[in-house]
């Protein structure tokens, strides 16, 4: 079901999209039943934007993904700044197609 409109998924990749975006952007310890649900990315955006905060951006988000979503094996996270808006591509491969899957312009955070 989409979180926003209530109206059914019947796309796949649109399941996921909606699963990453709330697997990234949930902060671990937030959820009541599920207090490890989640990935730091949160506790991350905050901070001043260079290459190690890019850096430390995809590695909360590749271990948040590995633990939570099991349809994907994670090849590439790339976190980018465009226009005070922290986004990301998110490239892995699908485990029970075996397809590639691109997911672009994952919002993060904003700088503004």
């Amino acid at each position: 079901m989409n979180k926003i409109t209530g109206t059914k998924i019947t796309d796949e990749t649109e399941h996921i999209r909606q699963s990453v975006a709330d697997i990234l952007l949930t902060q671990i310890g937030s959820r009541i039943q599920r207090r490890e649900y989640g990935s730091y990315i949160p506790l991350l955006i905050d901070r001043p934007i260079n290459p190690v905060l890019l850096l430390q951006l995809s590695g909360a988000a590749v271990m948040a993904l590995k633990k939570w979503e099991p349809r994907l094996q994670v090849t590439a996270f790339k976190p980018q700044v465009t226009n005070g808006a922290v986004t990301a591509t998110l490239m892995a491969n699908q485990i029970n197609t075996n397809k590639n899957l691109t997911l672009d312009n994952l919002l993060l955070g904003s700088k503004k």
